[in-house]
């Protein structure tokens, strides 16, 4: 399979539409704003992972974990797995190409009816209902979910489902096998992708391996490609701002070596902006712009919901559950029996009392995490769980169990007699997000005391007993932990509202422009989890989905802009992977817009008049052997150039072309080449060319030729522009010694091949300089 995300050395520094995020909302987004004929720009805080790249063991898992708590952050900035941990509740999402689509259990439902006739809905949403179901009906079309097909096709029926079956029973609710975006058949879908059917490995929250999950990465992240749309990874975003009747958006870029030199952010610019962070992300990168100047409700940050989960375990019981993902034995000559992450459903939604109902769903544990287990469940069931059953012979069956784990592992005795419980329901909605010194803030007092999750708690007891298990809850749901809770189903902090005094964006998702009233900034959109004003009662992705669609086409027939849902395009090939090489480079020195001729006077009158100029470029090459093997070694290069001279604020370079070594014809030397546009927040367009002249002079000049850049500026967007100014460059050795550490391969497989792109770009690099300085 081919990736989907463009090199960032190609990103245009302007668009129509940016979209902020890839998952439901922001894969939609980019999917129908592309078919509408917009050019689309996509920006992804996380990395693209490929089937056969997700972790399938607890190292590989470990090294993509990222966890933040009271503004201090572990691990990995853009890990795949994202735990936000706070005192009072805390939360689980994804962070990668498709967001947490990777990483949910794929759940394909819609909420009661009823949930939506809520006041705190729009009334463009309770009175339009048409529109709505046309958007569920979209979302399906596109995310083809389906039941497990048990019995079918060689897939058995699963004893993790049989157990539900015997719990729904005791409990006295229906129970039925849940519509899931997974794929049960090799096929090329709908948008032109390759996927496989589904082997039952149980893995679908740490990433599918098999091209079964039917991620947006799968379906909507394709399909915006396919029409023209450009997608970016590792570019999270700080804020927007309007200027100039324009929207600029702000944004690292991870992993490149920036922050080394204290680089200022990058920024790109857009006509409209779709905001797809996610609950938390969309809501920190309003809160950050409105702390900037953007004029916003002030119900931002207000309404966050966990969407009622509780996570559950019902341990040891007498019957085998088969619940844990196979990991990395994820090759099996036939189909598994773990199946899917969740499957089936227990419905206990209709009630007189719609907040006192919920939804109860079976889980697997994926293979990376198992080994976890037995020193987690095995002390946990004898401090917190609660057996359901007793007698002395159930007693010596149950220790049994416990040993065969503890020496056989998961696959054995009482952990692979585990089922395990997701169960949504409806809290109060009450939480609020807030920074506290740039950083994300979830503050709910007393959320996890609600009377409700006493309700899921008795449930769930009932559930296992039926099984003869010892129910274990949430661990972090104690007293002694003051009933916190953790939800891997964020929503609200954006909320929808008929006004701004009711809500922060109106019924297509737009943002409202003041604290009261209905004036809406021009363009501006969230379009994701953050906008619904309220749980939902169950798994939230199609929701998400169908309002998504519901506001794309809202939008689109308001720009009078054509949207075609047919399939029969012709798919354009895509990136195929290559290892390549990146590193990050910072030059400071001074240029003179008064001398245009000679770059030593240039750099000594712009000393002079403290005309100083600097730059922080980060070059990058896709694939290390055809950079090797161009005679003119040709990589890409983006970054910023600070210059007060030609802007008050920074410039953005784009469509940067850097030359390793390119020989002076007739002669031995040679020339690192720099050419690239700038662009600045007051749409000036500027041309950057310059070089470094490396060839062997009398004496040891070696560093001087290659830490020394002669530079020239043109006003306008290249070089048959007219001359604005000439300058040096010059690279200061701490600078150098940072350089250094950024080098790093790019979309290796694994590291040996990493260690072999950056070796063979060294060896050109010092190749050359030998065959200039001592040859």
């Amino acid at each position: 399979m081919s990736r989907l995300s463009t090199p960032i050395t190609e990103i245009k520094p302007r668009y129509e539409v940016v979209v902020i995020g890839s998952g439901y909302g922001g894969g939609i987004a980019a999917s129908r704003m592309a078919r509408c004929g917009k050019k689309v720009c996509l920006l992804e805080k996380g990395k693209e992972f490929l089937p056969g790249e997700f972790p399938s063991t607890l190292g590989e898992a470990a090294s993509e974990m990222q966890m933040s708590k009271e503004g201090k952050h572990v691990g990995n900035k853009n890990g795949l797995y994202e735990f936000v941990a706070e005192k009072d509740i805390s939360v689980f999402k994804g962070c990668g190409l498709g967001g947490t689509s990777l990483v949910n259990a794929n759940v394909s439902i819609e909420p009661e009816p009823a949930v939506f006739e809520d006041p705190c809905w729009p009334d463009e949403i309770k009175t339009n209902k048409e529109q709505l179901r046309s958007g569920f009906s979209r979302a399906r079309e596109m995310l083809k979910p389906s039941p497990y097909p048990e019995g079918k096709n060689g897939y058995p029926v699963l004893d993790k489902t049989e157990g539900m079956r015997k719990s729904a029973v005791a409990l006295g609710e229906p129970f039925r096998l849940l519509d899931i975006n997974v794929t049960f058949e090799d096929k090329i879908n709908h948008v032109g992708v390759e996927q496989k059917k589904c082997i039952n490995c149980g893995d679908c929250v740490t990433g599918c391996n098999h091209r079964s999950k039917n991620t947006t990465a799968m379906n909507y992240l394709p399909d915006a490609k396919n029409h023209g749309a450009e997608i970016f990874t590792e570019t999270g975003v700080s804020h927007i701002e309007w200027a100039e009747n324009e929207w600029i958006i702000y944004f690292h870029l991870y992993h490149s070596g920036r922050e080394k030199f204290d680089a200022p952010l990058l920024f790109i610019k857009a006509d409209m902006v779709f905001i797809s962070a996610g609950s938390l992300g969309s809501t920190e990168i309003l809160l950050r712009s409105a702390q900037k100047g953007l004029v916003v409700s002030e119900l931002l940050g207000k309404r966050f919901t966990g969407n009622g989960d509780v996570l559950g375990f019902g341990f040891n019981n007498d019957r085998p559950i088969n619940g844990v993902g196979l990991g990395d034995k994820s090759n099996p000559p036939k189909i598994d029996n773990v199946g899917p992450c969740i499957t089936s459903i227990i419905d206990m939604r209709q009630k007189k009392i719609m907040e006192e109902g919920m939804t109860l769903e079976e889980g697997s544990v994926p293979g990376p995490i198992r080994s976890v287990l037995r020193e987690t469940l095995l002390p946990l069931s004898r401090i917190i769980g609660k057996d359901t059953d007793s007698g002395f012979g159930d007693f010596i069956k149950e220790r049994w169990r416990e040993l065969k784990s503890f020496f056989g592992g998961p696959f054995t005795g009482a952990l692979n007699n585990t089922q395990i419980y997701l169960v949504m329901t409806h809290d109060d909605g009450k939480g609020e997000l807030s920074l506290k010194d740039d950083h994300l803030h979830i503050s709910w007092p007393g959320v996890g005391r609600q009377k409700i999750f006493e309700k899921v708690n008795d449930n769930l007891k009932t559930a296992t007993k039926a099984l003869g298990g010892a129910y274990v809850r949430n661990p972090v749901w104690t007293k002694l932990s003051g009933y916190d809770l953790v939800t891997v189903h964020p929503l609200g902090g954006c909320v929808m509202g008929k006004d701004a005094s009711s809500g922060v964006v109106n019924h297509k998702g737009q943002v409202y422009s003041g604290k009261r009233g209905t004036s809406v900034h021009p363009g501006l959109f969230v379009m994701d989890g953050a906008i619904i004003p309220r749980p939902l009662g169950t798994n939230p992705l199609l929701t998400i989905s169908a309002l998504a669609e519901r506001n794309c086409k809202i939008i689109a027939d308001e720009l009078h802009s054509s949207l075609s849902y047919d399939f029969g395009n012709q798919y354009p090939e895509l990136r195929k992977k290559t290892t390549g090489v990146q590193f990050t480079e910072t030059m400071i020195g001074y240029f003179s817009m008064v001398e245009k001729e000679d770059y030593k006077k240039a750099y000594e009158q712009g000393k002079q008049a403290g005309s100083s100029f600097e730059f922080t470029l980060t070059i990058q090459c896709q694939d290390i052997d055809a950079f090797v093997a161009d005679p003119e070694h040709r990589a890409g290069m983006i970054g910023t150039v600070t210059a007060k001279s030609l802007s008050s604020s920074p410039l953005f370079a784009s469509s940067g072309v850097f030359n390793l070594f390119v020989r002076e014809a007739g002669t031995n030397a040679k020339k690192m080449k720099y050419d690239m546009k700038l662009s600045g927040k007051d749409n000036k367009v500027y041309f950057f060319s310059g070089f470094k002249d490396i060839q062997d002079n009398k004496g040891f000049d070696l560093w001087s030729d290659t830490s020394v850049l002669f530079i020239t500026i043109y006003d306008g967007p290249g070089s048959d522009s007219p001359v604005i100014g000439k300058g040096m460059l010059k690279i200061e050795i701490n600078d150098f010694k940072a350089q250094l550490t950024t080098m790093k391969a790019v979309h290796a497989p694994n590291k040996v091949e990493g260690m072999k792109a950056v070796g063979k770009f060294g060896k050109l690099f010092a190749g050359n300089l030998w065959d200039t300085y001592v040859k």
